[in-house]
């Protein structure tokens, strides 16, 4: 592992209560590489570029990323985006994760921003994101 991704995965905060509230399912590196068939190597790669964001959670402080950011195909592709808009806005990855896991009556499908995303409404979500920017 090189000194960057050391220092990647060293910043990568504990989960918070909250978020450990909303996100049903965590996969941890090794699942992650083992349900998309890729290196412990490729899924570090992810995270270090954030097409997926990562948290340490249970006993043990693994570093897990939600289910939800995941198809059969890899990490879904309309995340990475939404993360840097997020961002650029000053959310960390902390909140990003609270917020795209927090339940939102108004959204249009049911559910989380994440759900919305997974059911195709990425300009609503990236809309709402840029709101929180301003």
């Amino acid at each position: 592992m090189s000194d960057y991704a050391r220092a990647v995965s060293s910043s990568i905060e504990p989960a918070s209560p909250q978020l450990l509230e909303h996100v049903p399912a965590w996969l941890t590196v090794p699942e992650i590489a083992e349900r998309l068939g890729v290196t412990l190597a490729r899924v570090r790669q992810m995270i270090e570029d954030r097409e997926v964001l990562a948290a340490r959670v249970g006993d043990n402080r693994a570093i897990a990323a939600p289910e939800a950011f995941f198809d059969d195909d890899g990490p879904l592709p309309a995340l990475k985006g939404t993360f840097t808009v997020l961002s650029d806005g000053g959310m960390d990855d902390q909140e990003i994760l609270e917020w795209l896991f927090t339940p939102d009556a108004s959204l249009p499908a049911p559910g989380a921003p994440i759900d919305n995303l997974r059911a195709g409404f990425k300009t609503e979500i990236r809309r709402r994101a840029m709101e929180l920017a301003l």
